[in-house]
C-alpha cells in the first residue's frame, strides 16, 4: 500500500477500510486517515474511528484520495455493494489497495480450521477472478498484484488477545522459536519440491498509484508482526546477520529476529 501512500499530496484523506483501529501506521505519510469497522474496536479513543457497513458508507462521493482494504474484503458480508462504495467515495484519481488471502493455501485453511472459520466469509481461490470483481464494481483499472508470503503470525502467541484454543499446541502453542522452525521448512519445501507452502495471498493495487510496483515474492515476513521486506532492502539497510546454519535479520518493524532467505530463489513461486 505504501507505493499510493507516499505519493498523496499532503492533507489527502484515506479510507482504511475495515480495519479496526488502523491497518498502517498513517503517521508515516501527510495524510488524514480514517479507520473504519462494522464493529467498534474495545478500548478505542481516536476520534477518526467510524462505525459503519463497507456496503454503505457515510461518505460523500470523491471523499478519499486512496483506500486501503488491507486483508478485510474477505470479511465483507455483501462484497459487491461495498466494492461500489469504495468506488463511489475514491476520487476519480485515486489509488486502491486490495490485500486478500488465497483460500487454498495451507495458511489460509489453517488459519479457518483453528479459529473456526476466523469470520472469513468470502473465499478467493482465483486472483484474476478477484480483479474482475473490483474492476467491474469499482471502475477502476488493475495496475499490478504481488503474491504474498505467509510468516504464521496469527498464530503467535505473542500476538494472542484471548485464550488460544487448544488446537494451537500443534503449532507450539504459539512458540516464536516453533514457527520460526515451520517457516524454515515451509520454504524449504517450496525451493525444493515447488510446493506453494509459504504462500498467503495477493496484493493488489488498483487506480492510480504513484510508483512502479514490484511483483516480485517478498519471502521475508516477520513470524512477530507480520511486516514483509525484500531480501535486497533488508541487506542494504543492514538488517541480515550471518550464522553458522543461516543467515537472520532483525525486523524493521519490530526488532523481531527472522531466519532470512533470498527472494530471488522463489522467482517461480506464485
Amino acid at each position: 500500500m505504501h507505493e499510493i501512500l507516499r505519493h498523496l499530496p499532503q492533507g489527502s484523506f484515506v479510507l482504511d477500510l475495515g480495519s479496526g483501529a488502523g491497518s498502517f501506521n498513517a503517521t508515516l505519510y501527510p495524510i488524514f486517515a480514517v479507520r473504519l469497522d462494522l464493529e467498534r474496536p474495545p478500548n478505542a479513543s481516536e476520534r477518526n474511528l467510524v462505525q459503519a457497513d463497507a456496503a454503505s458508507l457515510p461518505f460523500r462521493a470523491g471523499s478519499f484520495q486512496a483506500v486501503v482494504c488491507n486483508h478485510s474484503l474477505e470479511h465483507v458480508q455483501a462484497l459487491d455493494a461495498a466494492l461500489r462504495e469504495v468506488g463511489r467515495v475514491l476520487k476519480r484519481d485515486g489509488g486502491l489497495y486490495v490485500a486478500v488471502p488465497d483460500c487454498t493455501t495451507v495458511s489460509d485453511r489453517l488459519y479457518r480450521w483453528l479459529a473456526r472459520g476466523g469470520g472469513h466469509v468470502n473465499a478467493f481461490s482465483s486472483l484474476w477472478d478477484l480483479v474482475s470483481k473490483v474492476e467491474l464494481n469499482t471502475g477502476l483499472r488493475h495496475v499490478a498484484t504481488r503474491p504474498l508470503c505467509t510468516s504464521l503470525s496469527f498464530l503467535n502467541s505473542r500476538n494472542q488477545t484471548s485464550r488460544p484454543p487448544k488446537k494451537l499446541l500443534l503449532v507450539g502453542g504459539g512458540s516464536e522459536s516453533v514457527l520460526l522452525l515451520v517457516n524454515v521448512l515451509f520454504r524449504l519445501c517450496d525451493r525444493l519440491l515447488g510446493t506453494r507452502m509459504a504462500i498467503y495471498g495477493w496484493a493488489s493495487y488498483f487506480g492510480v498509484v504513484g510508483e512502479p510496483v514490484s511483483t516480485e515474492l517478498w519471502t521475508n515476513v516477520c513470524v512477530r508482526c507480520g511486516a514483509g521486506h525484500p531480501s535486497n532492502w533488508l541487506i542494504l539497510y543492514g538488517a541480515v546477520a550471518s550464522g553458522r546454519l543461516f543467515h537472520s535479520y532483525s525486523c524493521p518493524a519490530c526488532g523481531a529476529r527472522n531466519v532470512f532467505s533470498r527472494d530471488d530463489r522463489y522467482r517461480n513461486l506464485k
